[in-house]
């Protein structure tokens, strides 16, 4: 059963509701569900606990769920190019779980793969440890993690076909491929969609099992975050 819908707000529909985990894939600028995350906001739900390596950048990403104030959490790893997410947390408006980046990719990766909890050496003697148990494993210390796991994942990729199975290009192929396995629902907004057959086994990157609904994106705007550009010599 082909699992394709026909527009975002479709593949949304029946999946919002207000105090929800939501993953969010992206790195920066890249591979970011564009055209989903407007649909969230125009829902109107509230109180998001919002699972991503970073909350979009000034004007665009999940910086819309800030901007309406839908968003009651975060976590994530990384927040210094968004103004809005710095002024948030810094008045108390928004709770933030600040994670290494690796270990956040681990907990998402441990979320899809069933394991509860792994130690890791990351954060020790930090504050990142305060709170969290630890062990001694050959001497060293280590700190104990949680994995993630979120009630629905956007993500977004370069290819589909109708049974979702995924193909991503380049720095896209981030968190999306982790995120789409720890959801409970996932739903993934695609560049292209392919007919049945196109793909080599081989080169699928996120298996159709993981993937509930797959539609065709509206929004592909690949920015660019930081341009830093030279000179031209003079001959």
């Amino acid at each position: 059963m082909s699992k394709i819908y026909p527009s975002p707000a479709a593949a949304l529909s029946g999946l919002l509701r207000d105090g929800m985990t939501i993953m969010s894939g992206g790195f920066g600028l890249s591979g970011n569900p564009e055209s989903l995350i407007p649909e969230i906001r125009a829902s109107g739900i509230r109180d998001l606990t919002v699972i991503s390596n970073n909350a979009g950048a000034d004007g665009f990403g999940l910086w819309m769920l800030l901007e309406s104030r839908q968003v009651r959490k975060m976590i994530s790893s990384y927040v210094g190019e968004n103004k809005l997410f710095e002024q948030q947390y810094l008045s108390c408006d928004l709770e933030l779980e600040l994670n290494p980046q690796g270990t956040l990719a681990e907990r998402i990766r441990a979320g899809g793969a069933g394991i509860p909890a792994f130690y890791t050496r990351t954060g020790v003697g930090t504050v990142v440890a305060d709170g969290k148990p630890a062990e001694i494993f050959e001497g060293e210390e280590y700190v104990r993690e949680t994995w993630l796991r979120a009630d629905l994942s956007i993500i977004k990729a370069w290819r589909a076909d109708s049974a979702g199975n995924l193909r991503f290009r380049k720095t896209a192929r981030n968190f999306n491929p982790n995120m789409a396995t720890a959801g409970k629902v996932t739903v993934a907004e695609v560049e292209e969609i392919v007919p049945d057959g196109t793909f080599d086994p081989d080169c699928i990157h996120t298996p159709g099992i993981y993937v509930d609904r797959v539609v065709l994106s509206t929004i592909n705007e690949k920015r660019i975050e930081k341009r830093t550009v030279r000179q031209r010599e003079s001959v």
